[in-house]
């Protein structure tokens, strides 16, 4: 495979959804990318909890939770591929043996193990469990970024851990120095 020197990947770094963005998966939504290679991406959406809690979850996998102060933890809607299945964004203080590295600060894991862990209160520092995930085909994201479907900014670790999720969106656009309402989807639409 011959390697594009123009690629440019967008791994740790967020997608912000645009107001004209018509994907009921994807509207109003903040995702990290966790990987973005010319094969394709995949990102987590970090700021739509479900309305499932940790406690819901583990009674699920029936594990127990022995960390309390987690058992009201929301479980958040992470994309809607692979919806059944846990995925965890967390800080790199813990590992698992399927433990994806994204940097230095952020780390991926999607391990019985890894929840089990957290459920006894032995997990990383921060973390962000999603049910699912987002995905693009080689060249897709690209196309949509093209289209001015998603503003692209390095991503925030306090805006990815430490921000309630309902302030997520506007701390990210901030991070640009952006204020999307003062947007409109139908910019050009007269």
């Amino acid at each position: 495979m011959t390697m594009n020197t123009f690629f440019d990947s967008f791994k740790n770094h967020f997608l912000i959804s645009m107001p004209h963005l018509d994907d009921p998966h994807f509207e109003h939504t903040v995702i990290y990318l966790c990987q973005h290679t010319e094969d394709g991406a995949m990102g987590i959406i970090i700021n739509r909890p479900s309305n499932i809690d940790f406690t819901e979850l583990a009674n699920h996998l029936d594990m127990s939770i022995s960390a309390h102060h987690l058992a009201a933890e929301s479980i958040y809607t992470g994309g809607p591929v692979e919806a059944e299945r846990g995925f965890i964004l967390h800080t790199t203080d813990k590992k698992w043996s399927n433990t994806l590295p994204v940097t230095d600060e952020v780390s991926l894991s999607a391990s019985l193990e890894a929840l089990e862990d957290i459920a006894q209160g032995n997990g990383p520092n921060a973390f962000r469990i999603t049910l699912g995930c987002a995905g693009w085909d080689a060249g897709q994201l690209e196309s949509e970024i093209a289209n001015n479907d998603w503003l692209v900014c390095e991503a925030d670790l306090d805006v990815l851990f430490h921000t309630p999720s309902d302030m997520q969106f506007t701390a990210a656009t901030q991070v640009l120095g952006i204020d999307m309402t003062r947007l409109s989807p139908d910019i050009g639409h007269g």
